[in-house]
């Protein structure tokens, strides 16, 4: 028996609002769908689904949905104009770079990718 992957599943109180920010900020691509009560995301081997529960109230999490990445600058200078950062981009004392922004549900997003030696944050 084995596990083959984690995939959370958060609430939404806007479907189409989030949808269209995964897909279009993100470039995420919609897997599947049922209406505005449930939508798969995904994106290179990155997945994460959305569900709209009306008696769950507003959207709340006190995790971060941490992405790997292979280059967390790159990332950042492709959405930078579409998003304000919580924190960085900056190197860590761990070895990665890493930055934070929120979608527009209030989820923390974090992006990291392992820092190339020398540094290569802030930019």
């Amino acid at each position: 028996m084995r596990f083959t992957s984690l995939v959370p599943m958060l609430h939404t109180t806007d479907m189409a609002r989030t949808r269209h920010w995964y897909e279009t900020v993100l470039g995420f691509r919609c897997v599947g769908a049922d209406g505005d009560r449930w939508c798969h995301l995904a994106r290179d081997a990155v997945s994460i689904m959305f569900m709209s529960n009306d008696h769950l109230g507003e959207p709340q999490a006190t995790a971060t949905q941490y992405i790997r990445v292979d280059d967390a600058l790159a990332v950042w200078d492709a959405i930078r104009g579409s998003c304000t950062a919580e924190w960085g981009p900056e190197d860590m004392p761990y070895g990665m770079t890493e930055f934070a922004i929120r979608d527009p549900n209030g989820y923390l997003l974090s992006f990291g990718s392992p820092t190339v030696k020398g540094g290569n944050a802030p930019r």
